[in-house]
């Protein structure tokens, strides 16, 4: 079965390496002429109609957010115009109201990088706990509207928790396929208690990857990974409400985690449209942090020039971006040129480290979203990223993602026994261990004078 192109949208489908427009697309979302991945164009657009002048653009999307259509209501489907057109959207669209996230200032943080300007949007505050419902809401409405009765993903977490919800909230059947013994529980109990058939394979996330290729290919399975250009469609509408928060005036850097790259990618595609529609008139530098154990992308581009990825065995204990073969690694290639961005690794305890500043300033995130500050620190050093220069980290996941990675940290086990010990005590005076005391009012008074003395 193919996935045909709906006709009444300005949106055409178009091959990333060679070029190729096909009408539709395979079950795989890859280009029949080349096998690589399919993009949203969208030739449309005309850029001198009222329909797309700037300013009508912005006052038309902040005049929807006091409206009560479901739609208006979405943060994602609030910016339709620059999105895929879902026919018949009151019938086929799904939304939990997505999007709308915060945007914080980080003092703590900014102090500890010497970034003053530094802000966090907080994805991970998305109705499942991260960025992927942005993506989903898209997808899922086209395959809705596609009249697919199951939709599938392999995942690491949070893909997987955000399908299930919403193929359950639009009476699909999901089917989702993760690696054994590799995802963290608080991740894969939100796929389970949404009704997923949830199939643990006995490989990594790529081999997972490969058994929902070959599925999609014999049965009429609608694939929701992040190869699929709806799901990049969706998340892109974070930066385009990260500029409408900033009263649409861009900050000098943007920095992303990277595990399969759709998210970097599709916020990429956004900042390159907008300012091609004139909402923007300059680009920030878009960066891309991975971690040192899951590392295909950055030694991509620092050793090959970005000619070539060579896939990897992936190793960290930040789960969502636990990805050796990321798929969209040509497409964040291209972002990262176009911007002018840089890619950079973190280790394990630099991760965790930062992870538990992030928390220092009230804002909690999954180990995954903090690689953009643990980032951060190391581009401040190069010289990358200035003093005085406007930073936004983008938080991909809710703290309660893996809640035992953070307990393990402030306890002091997270790194016992492994290599990463002796390099984890720089971070102990980053703990917080739970305090057991007698239920005596003396020793709790105690407690807390001698944590006003260390503080």
């Amino acid at each position: 079965m193919s996935i045909a192109q709906n006709t009444e949208t300005d949106g055409k489908l178009r091959c990333i390496s060679c070029g190729a427009t096909p009408d539709s697309a395979g079950q795989d979302f890859r280009c029949i002429a080349c096998g690589d991945l399919l993009e949203f164009v969208f030739p449309g657009w005309i850029f001198d109609s009222p329909a797309f002048d700037p300013a009508a653009l912005k006052s038309r999307w902040l005049n929807r957010r006091t409206s009560r259509n479901p739609l208006d209501q979405s943060g994602v489907w609030r910016f339709r115009e620059l999105l895929p057109h879902i026919p018949n959207p009151e019938e086929h669209v799904i939304t939990l109201r997505e999007g709308n996230t915060p945007l914080y200032h980080m003092p703590r943080c900014g102090r500890a990088t010497g970034v003053e300007n530094l802000r966090a949007k907080h994805q991970g505050l998305n109705p499942t706990g991260s960025f992927k419902d942005t993506g989903m809401t898209v997808a899922a409405s086209s395959a809705h509207q596609g009249g697919f009765r199951w939709v599938a993903c392999a995942s690491t977490g949070n893909t997987s928790a955000s399908m299930a919800a919403y193929a359950a909230r639009g009476n699909m059947r999901s089917l989702v396929l993760i690696p054994d013994g590799k995802i963290s529980w608080g991740k894969l109990s939100q796929s389970l208690d949404y009704g997923a058939l949830t199939c643990q394979l006995r490989t990594d996330f790529d081999g997972c990857v490969r058994i929902l290729n070959e599925l999609v290919r014999q049965k009429p399975v609608y694939l929701l990974n992040s190869v699929n250009p709806y799901r990049i469609e969706g998340q892109k509408t974070a930066a385009i409400e990260l500029l409408e928060q900033l009263g649409w005036e861009p900050p000098d850097h943007i920095i992303v985690p990277g595990g399969n790259l759709g998210n970097s990618s599709a916020i990429g595609k956004a900042l390159l449209e907008m300012r091609e529609l004139k909402l923007i008139s300059r680009l920030p530098k878009l960066s891309i942090i991975q971690a040192h154990g899951a590392n295909p992308f950055y030694r991509s581009v620092r050793e090959f020039g970005g000619k070539k990825l060579e896939a990897m065995t992936a190793d960290t204990l930040a789960t969502a971006i636990r990805i050796g073969n990321p798929a969209s690694w040509k497409k964040a290639l291209r972002v990262l040129q176009a911007t002018g961005g840089e890619v950079e690794e973190v280790t394990e305890v630099e991760i965790a480290a930062a992870k538990a500043e992030i928390g220092a300033d009230g804002i909690g995130c999954e180990p995954a979203s903090a690689v953009t500050l643990s980032g951060l620190k190391k581009l401040r050093r190069c010289g990358f990223v200035k003093s005085g220069e406007s930073v936004v980290l983008i938080l991909t996941g809710h703290l309660l993602k893996d809640p035992d990675f953070t307990i393990k940290f402030h306890r002091g086990d997270l790194f016992a026994g492994t290599g990463d010990a002796a390099e984890a005590v720089q971070a102990k005076s980053l703990q917080h261990a739970p305090v057991v005391l007698d239920a005596d009012l003396g020793a709790v008074m105690a407690a807390v004078d001698a944590a006003e003395r260390n503080s």
